[in-house]
């Protein structure tokens, strides 16, 4: 029998017994209901990215700590740069392990743990001595537990909840890691030229534990598990939970290796996160003070280049409903590796527009590169897509640990970070030239071309 989708908002009639048709895989879940006016994916959309948000205090502080603890510690900047390299790395590598723990778990509760490793972590910072604890508390464990909630999160909860509009609620999605960068990084370099980096530490730490209630009383792991239907889809019993977290991602790994989309993917998100996280994350609060700009200056245009990574993340995913992802992509690359190009020479003492020019222009193609990814993740590798893409993003935080490592030790070999701008700017060019290089395979061209029409008017 054919089903026939229901349109945004709507749940499948109570007339239907899909308990006596649901196939063997499927676990019994709630008889189906009449929609409200507001779809309940809207709200797991919700929850999510006030989850993301309360976690993104842990991704704004490591470009903070470089310095205090170069002073405190007499630490090189190549060592504090290894253990953000080591986070960075974890981060992605985690990422698809932990989409595949979502299918088996559930997500509240994958998500629940990882922030509370995550709250673990930071806080034992506090008591670090040696540069291996920091190596360990910072780079390992909240390297795993931020992984654990890297956006394979947004891919995962975007993919079940969602048929229609998974482009916008991507980007909704993406810019809430932006919109905790905006809220904690001025918080942050405050305390930390005031206080020091210890009460910083702590304030990571409660940040993230509490998001564990509300992610655990309000986040729902399947719309089935109410009643609905995915916004915009079609509705369908609750998949049971899938044994093997770590053998499925290796497999779907296996699998999407031996095809040319996914290492063309891979690679131009390494550099996607070579010039983000690795490099103007990282590095650029130290940068621009080794041109005598004031710690909390930096970390002020940081925190705006977060207000207008919101608006170019949203925007891209309203885009990346109604045009090519690889052209939005090659475009994005190029922009990028652009104004990357400009910056050694807009550094300086004081905050002057051309470098507020950059800064807004940066922050506009910041993260915007992420839902075209997942859309071209989705067309290649359909179900398999939150886990191809998590290894996708482990590429992205690759080159961003790369970067984020080679950046410190550049500083310290050659006293500046010109020439880590100037690759960086090369590494994008390349990337928007890859971007291109992808296709849509043919079947989905055919049968998802008169969607995307409709879409378009």
């Amino acid at each position: 029998m054919s089903v026939r989708p229901l349109s945004p908002g709507s749940r499948r009639p109570e007339a239907v017994d899909v308990t006596q048709t649901a196939p063997p895989s499927t676990t019994r879940t709630p008889a189906p209901r009449r929609a409200g006016r507001i779809h309940r994916a809207w709200f797991a959309a919700a929850v999510a990215f006030v989850t993301i948000i309360g976690a993104a205090a842990f991704a704004s502080l490591p470009g903070l700590l470089i310095e205090p603890l170069h002073a405190e510690f007499d630490w090189s900047r190549g060592t504090i740069g290894f253990a953000v390299s080591v986070n960075l790395a974890l981060y992605g590598l985690t990422a698809p392990f932990a989409a595949a723990l979502m299918d088996r778990f559930g997500i509240r509760r994958v998500v629940a743990l990882a922030l509370t490793v995550i709250a673990g972590g930071s806080l034992a910072t506090v008591w670090m001595t040696a540069p291996w604890q920091l190596v360990l508390y910072w780079g390992v464990l909240v390297g795993l537990g931020s992984g654990s909630m890297a956006l394979a999160f947004a891919a995962t909860v975007t993919n079940r909840w969602f048929t229609a509009r998974r482009g916008l609620v991507t980007g909704i999605l993406t810019a809430a890691g932006a919109s905790g960068q905006l809220i904690f990084l001025p918080l942050l370099s405050w305390l930390v030229e005031h206080h020091g980096w210890r009460p910083a530490a702590v304030t990571v730490s409660l940040a993230a534990l509490s998001v564990v209630p509300f992610v655990w009383l309000l986040l729902r792991d399947h719309p089935a598990d109410v009643g609905l239907a995915p916004y915009g889809g079609a509705y369908a019993d609750k998949p049971a939970p899938v044994p093997g977290a770590a053998r499925r991602a290796v497999g779907v790994l296996l699998k999407a290796a031996r095809t040319g989309p996914f290492w063309l993917l891979a690679g131009t998100f390494a550099i996607c996160g070579a010039s983000t996280n690795g490099l103007v994350k990282t590095h650029f609060v130290p940068a621009a003070h080794d041109h005598g700009m004031p710690v909390t200056a930096a970390a002020g245009l940081l925190a705006v280049i977060g207000v207008f990574d919101v608006l170019g993340t949203i925007a891209s995913g309203w885009f990346t409903d109604r045009f090519a992802p690889r052209r939005l992509l090659a475009v994005y690359y190029a922009l990028r590796g652009v104004s990357l190009l400009f910056l050694p020479v807009l550094l300086a003492p004081s905050v002057h527009p051309p470098m507020v020019f950059f800064i807004v222009f940066y922050g506009l193609d910041w993260v915007a590169t992420v839902p075209p990814t997942i859309a071209l993740c989705r067309e290649h590798y359909g179900e398999d897509s939150a886990i191809v893409f998590g290894w996708v993003l482990a590429s992205h935080q690759v080159g961003a640990a790369l970067v984020a490592f080679l950046g410190g030790v550049a500083r310290d070999a050659f006293g500046s970070y010109d020439l880590v701008w100037y690759a960086a700017g090369g590494l994008c060019a390349m990337a928007a030239l890859m971007a291109m290089v992808i296709r849509r395979p043919a079947a989905t061209t055919a049968t998802t071309a008169p969607a995307a029409t409709a879409v378009a008017r």
